[in-house]
């Protein structure tokens, strides 16, 4: 079994149940999760001109190769209702790879890590949460690190328990 990290996010529908309903897909298609941070509203960041999102990051395992990891993830966002109508904009589920195990992928239609990972306090808040001491497989910095030097200050808020 790989370990891989998984960043999910919604801002459409009921966004803590599009999320939960995505993890508990995942199962089916053999993508165990073990670990999952909290969730975390965070402002739009590429599109600004639609709703927070909720985010959380999880941590998982899976016997699945990186391409047939991004298959299984494609299919679970289809059968949630995720329409690509708007490059970047509002969805009901969004789940991105953003390590693969400590490999390295770079195809035509798949990079890992996700490229953009460092930039995002919407991934390294969540993700720092439950892996700080992870380290970037190209940037050679641990998950904590990457959070503490990022040039994004967009707002990242951790829900309370009573709020999902």
């Amino acid at each position: 079994m790989k370990t891989v990290y998984l960043s999910l996010g919604s801002n459409l529908g009921n966004r803590a149940e599009n999320i939960q309903h995505a993890i508990e897909a995942l199962r089916s298609r053999g993508v165990y999760v073990k670990r999952q941070s909290s969730l975390y509203e965070t402002e739009p960041v590429d599109v600004r001109d639609q709703g927070w999102f909720l985010n959380c990051v999880v941590e998982a395992e899976t016997n699945l190769m990186p391409r047939q990891l991004m298959k299984a993830l494609l299919e679970t966002e289809r059968a949630l209702g995720r329409r690509r109508r708007v490059f970047r904009g509002p969805r009901t589920i969004d789940i991105d790879i953003l390590l693969f195990g400590s490999n390295i992928v770079a195809l035509p239609d798949l990079d890992i890590p996700h490229p953009r990972m460092a930039e995002r306090r919407f991934v390294l808040v969540p993700f720092a949460e439950i892996a700080p001491s992870i380290r970037h497989p190209v940037l050679k910095q641990t998950v904590a690190e990457l959070l503490e030097s990022t040039q994004d200050r967009s707002q990242v808020r951790r829900l309370a328990a009573k709020d999902c």
